[in-house]
């Protein structure tokens, strides 16, 4: 497979895990099946949609894509509801178009790829990042000691990102070269024994949610929740592997309840499972074409 090839798939494949985002019932997330805080999965729908062709607009810096997306969001949609897939995708869509001819695509030369992107990095970047966050607003987004996104930036993205590596997930991963998506959140997939993409993304989320606390429960609600949520994760988590039918998915269904009615949004482990499964579908395509709803 060709990098121009590639690049005429990447499209649909980021589209594909948008929607097994919210076709897959992820406890404390919007879905198909439950709408929450305030959304419903219709708008991240329109916002993949919308972001789709500024992410992968061949030549762009990737600054220019995460706020032309953010930008584009905001119209469909009117609030936030892909920030962090943006700032995920963004690099990633750059990579694709520097990986060169040599098929098939693996993990190792897109992620090289990667890093080659996050390294060029400058500070109209940072700056067109900064602008993104801004009109997304998340919630919980407080200020920082350093480099804060309510001010100018002064160094480039990499390095701003880097700052808030510690206390942000999706900001790590430019600190360490989306180690988490090729490392952790790929891991899972090859480990998984689901057939169903929905099941295999339910899997990649527990997985990233289990494994330190969401950084969107940690903006908004604290280190305690966060931590809470991250041992009850483990938990449900292998409880839903051991278990099959209505016995698998009632445990979870309530639990997303209970997140909901507190307010408590995972959305920092749907966004590294949503660029995890975008990752996935252009290496193994044929494991998320099969229906899942």
């Amino acid at each position: 497979m060709g990098a121009s090839d590639l690049l005429s798939r990447a499209p649909d494949a980021f589209l594909r895990a948008c929607r097994l985002d919210v076709e897959a019932a992820k406890p404390g997330n919007v879905s198909i099946a439950s709408a929450g805080h305030g959304m419903q999965a219709a708008q991240f729908i329109d916002s993949a949609e919308a972001a789709a062709p500024a992410l992968f607009a061949r030549g762009a810096r990737v600054g220019e894509r995460i706020l032309d997306a953010v930008t584009r969001t905001r119209h469909v949609a009117g609030c936030n509801t892909n920030l962090g897939i943006v700032l995920l995708v963004a690099p990633l869509a750059a990579a694709l178009e520097s990986v060169g001819d040599t098929a098939p695509l693996d993990a190792a030369r897109w992620q090289a790829s990667v890093e080659t992107v996050l390294s060029r990095l400058d500070v109209d970047d940072a700056r067109a990042a900064y602008r993104a966050i801004a009109l997304a607003n998340p919630g919980g987004l407080g200020d920082a000691p350093e480099q804060s996104v309510h001010a100018p930036p002064t160094v480039d993205l990499r390095v701003a990102m880097s700052l808030a590596a510690e206390r942000d997930s999706i900001a790590r991963q430019y600190a360490n070269g989306f180690a988490d998506i090729f490392g952790m959140g790929l891991d899972a997939l090859a480990q998984s024994h689901c057939s169903m993409p929905t099941d295999l993304t339910l899997d990649v989320f527990l997985t990233f949610l289990g494994a330190w606390p969401d950084s969107h429960i940690l903006r908004k609600h604290g280190a305690a929740v966060a931590q809470s949520v991250t041992r009850e994760a483990r938990e449900r988590h292998t409880q839903w592997r051991d278990a099959h039918g209505r016995e698998r998915t009632a445990p979870l269904d309530a639990w997303d309840a209970e997140l909901k009615a507190q307010g408590v949004n995972p959305g920092t482990s749907a966004d590294l499972s949503v660029a995890t499964l975008f990752v996935a579908a252009l290496l193994d395509p044929l494991r998320f074409t099969r229906n899942s709803v």
